[in-house]
């Protein structure tokens, strides 16, 4: 543990890709206490929990921000949106606001705010309000400091905008893209980003400072070709003017595992350029020497090998994703499909519920994983993440983890996993594996959304017969089998 008498520090977007990260980071270096500022607290890993203290709130609950803040010298703001509504802007505006108030008034020495690069004339939508945050952030510089650190595109195991490289560099060896692909962007490496957020928190410095951070400068298509090369892949991109915004994003939703929500404001970022425009970097920072492209994807590479992806991109990428509680109790559901497999082999209550949990990515659905590929398909189609996010690892799950289209909304070792669907779907729909000391009870649980929510569930019933017997059975069968 920390010193006790060192600084706390509050970290918030806690569960978010970043935020993972830099409690892991901070912990590490050992010399500040951690505070948490979650929505549910189950989202903390098990393994931190006891090295952090948790506060549960969030910056629209005046009460749970000041106790959160009490006593904190430095405050990090990892809260940002991918659109979730129309009036996410606004939100967004509101949240920093909020908690630039809460902060003066506890006393907070310094905000450490992470947003993006660009220029507020030319930024898109999304930037625009990373932009905007971090001006409300910095409103009263004679009151509260403001470190705002402002990166690009993010390389690391587990990034939205790393997995897409990766995916596209992979599978397509001619690519014929979209203009927007010639657009120089500076990317820089998750461990780099880390490095730079934690030596703002001691960073000698008067007033607010912006920080621009990045390595070289890249063009997209630059990015996808030396990916492939990373991967022994030769890779050929022709550029055309015909390809719009939106049909650029479907192009990507079909062979990365990102939502076309995501695909989106990528690719609306990617039509300005996203250049540093200040050296500060360099000036404050000496001794973070930023790796170079090739070097971040060959570090995401090793991570991914070793099975080392402590955060994704879909741990916290919208509100729906983050308020967990709100959807990890199926009592609601007025319609049920219930299998029971009896342990007829003898099979351990314990082996049984590991196999429930290595179910999707590699791993995939049982025998009929391509009617689950199929029913992925579909909902990319209609802008949900459909079945290729895969998940973090093959062999462990937390709360808030992805699995494919699922997100794991409960966990109780040995005995119980609940999935939540986050496809598109006239209703809310659950997966519930309920481990018993003699049987496996798999029941899917389906709360409709009118007449069509019913039309809907009826109409697949007879593929229910098909994949859900088979997938209690195979899950109980796989229990069997050595567990590697």
């Amino acid at each position: 543990m920390a010193d006790p008498t060192s600084k706390t520090v509050l970290i918030t977007g806690a569960t978010g890709y970043i935020g993972r990260r830099l409690t892991h980071r901070l912990l590490d270096a050992g010399d500040c206490r951690v505070r948490l500022l979650v929505r549910n607290r189950n989202k903390v890993q098990v393994a931190i929990a006891g090295q952090v203290d948790i506060r549960e709130g969030s910056t629209f609950d005046a009460a749970s921000l000041t106790a959160a803040l009490e006593g904190v010298d430095c405050a990090f703001y990892l809260i940002h949106s991918m659109g979730e509504g129309e009036d996410y802007r606004r939100l967004d505006r509101e949240s920093a606001e909020n908690f630039r108030r809460a902060c003066i008034a506890a006393g907070v020495r310094r905000i450490v705010y992470l947003g993006g690069l660009g220029k507020k004339e030319s930024a898109s939508t999304h930037l625009l309000s990373r932009i905007e945050t971090g001006e409300v952030l910095s409103a009263e510089p004679e009151k509260v400091q403001t470190i705002w650190l402002r990166a690009g595109v993010i390389i690391g195991s587990g990034s939205a905008s790393f997995e897409i490289i990766r995916n596209l560099a992979q599978k397509l060896p001619l690519m014929i893209t979209p203009r927007w692909v010639r657009t120089r962007t500076q990317p820089i490496a998750i461990a780099d980003v880390l490095s730079y957020l934690q030596h703002s928190a001691d960073l000698e410095v008067a007033g607010n400072l912006v920080v621009d951070i990045g390595g070289e400068a890249l063009r997209f298509q630059d990015m996808i070709v030396q990916a492939g090369a990373a991967m022994g892949l030769k890779r050929v991109i022709l550029p055309v003017p015909v390809l719009s915004p939106r049909l650029s994003s479907y192009w990507l939703i079909f062979f990365t595992p990102v939502p076309y929500k995501i695909a989106s404001a990528l690719v609306e970022g990617l039509k300005s350029e996203t250049i540093l425009q200040n050296d500060h970097a360099a000036r404050y920072y000496p001794q973070v020497r930023p790796l170079n492209f090739s070097q971040a994807v060959a570090a995401a590479e090793l991570d991914l090998a070793h099975n080392q992806v402590v955060s994704r991109w879909c741990d916290s990428s919208a509100l729906r994703v983050c308020d967990i509680r709100d959807y990890d109790d199926p009592a609601g559901a007025v319609l049920r499909d219930v299998r029971v497999v009896p342990f007829a082999r003898g099979e351990r209550q314990q082996d049984v519920f590991r196999c429930a949990c290595r179910l999707g990515g590699k791993f995939g659905w049982s025998r009929y994983t391509v009617l689950w590929r199929l029913r992925g398909l579909l909902d990319k189609v209609a802008g949900g993440y459909g079945l290729n996010r895969g998940r973090r690892a093959p062999d462990s799950l937390r709360v808030g983890d992805a699995i494919d289209f699922w997100k794991v909304v409960d966990i109780r070792e040995d005995k119980r996993l609940l999935l939540y669907a986050q496809m598109k779907v006239p209703g809310q729909a659950w997966l519930e594996f309920d481990v018993q000391p003699q049987q496996l009870v798999q029941t899917a649980h389906f709360l409709p959304r009118g007449l069509l929510g019913r039309l809907y569930w009826y109409s697949v019933l007879p593929l229910h017969n098909l994949v859900f017997q088979d997938l209690a059975e195979a899950v109980v069968k796989g229990a069997r089998q050595p567990q590697g």
